[in-house]
């Protein structure tokens, strides 16, 4: 394990941020979900507001033309203390979740997906598009953690939809312990999700827009589990490096966790807060990670050991 070296807070004050995009001019645009908008962070630290969607905007990436497509979890109720901000439930005006296109000229929302199927989105959390040439291409992988209320809770799962609203598919489900981070290897055809309560990484091979090669029982949702994180470790947001390795944002230890294709650990990086919840790349040479620290509404930049992987649109 190494600590964070050469970090700077490049933003302090933030709504429980993340979904981080990195913009060529050092920008970054994220979420900031207690407060239900997209912002903007200027590489001097100037925050302006990108546009309100409402509800809760959680996982973001850049897509054709421009657009911003936003993963909308529905809201939740907030439990705030002197520097802690941090999820407490299901809010009395939650009325399920979407998947939403934003369009950063104008802060124009446009409503894509609300449910796949019969069933409704209950908590979309993170989305990557899948790269030209890949068995994906054409539209984008996204998450759904659910809600957990009081007494029960909704089951995870992952989703592949087109770009221009005309397709969405479940691809994998159930992910008990809720699906949140979602990333693709280098050549778009290995699918990896977090799950956030078993603290386990899952992955599948990819053989059509949202058709995954599924491994038969007892693996109940077809993936196979490359990763068991050691200890009371839950997974929020992954992104892939160059290499093909995947960088997962490790709540609780307060880490970011570098894992290989084979789920091996292959670096721990320790964060100055317990909730380091959002990781992408940037900067010269894709070497420079951002990462949101919601509990304290912190975006912090610093140096990485290996280049990021450039995303579609990106």
């Amino acid at each position: 394990m190494s600590d964070a070296k050469d970090m700077r807070i490049m933003a302090e004050g933030l709504r429980f941020p993340e979904g981080p995009i990195a913009l060529p001019d050092g920008g970054v645009i994220l979420v900031e979900i207690a407060a239900g908008r997209i912002s903007k962070i200027a590489a001097d630290g100037t925050k302006s507001v990108v546009a309100t969607p409402g509800g809760g905007p959680n996982g973001i990436a850049m897509g054709p033309g421009g657009k911003i497509f936003c993963c909308n979890n529905g809201g939740f109720l907030w439990h705030e203390e002197p520097g802690v901000l941090r999820p407490a439930g299901v809010p009395a005006d939650y009325a399920g979740g979407r998947i939403e296109v934003i369009d950063p000229a104008t802060g124009t929302v446009t409503r894509l997906y609300d449910r796949c199927g019969e069933h409704t989105l209950k908590g979309p959390n993170d989305i990557i598009f899948a790269p030209k040439g890949s068995p994906g291409e054409g539209g984008f992988w996204f998450t759904d953690l659910g809600k957990v209320r009081g007494r029960d809770r909704d089951h995870g799962g992952v989703y592949w939809a087109a770009s221009d609203g005309s397709k969405i598919v479940e691809a994998a489900f159930p992910i008990f312990g809720g699906a949140n981070g979602v990333a693709l290897s280098p050549d778009g055809r290995t699918l990896y999700v977090a799950e956030t309560e078993t603290g386990r990484l899952w992955a599948w091979d990819i053989e059509g827009p949202g058709v995954v090669k599924k491994d038969p029982w007892p693996s109940t949702n077809g993936g196979r589990m490359i990763c068991q994180f050691p200890g009371y470790r839950r997974l929020d947001s992954v992104a892939p490096t160059a290499a093909g390795n995947i960088c997962v944002a490790t709540l609780v230890s307060g880490e970011i966790t570098t894992v290989s294709p084979k789920g091996e650990i292959l670096r721990v990086v320790k964060m100055p807060e317990r909730m380091p919840t959002n990781i992408c790349f940037g900067g010269k040479d894709m070497r420079t990670a951002y990462v949101t620290l919601s509990l304290t509404g912190k975006l912090a930049a610093l140096p990485w050991d290996e280049p990021g992987l450039a995303l579609p649109f990106g």
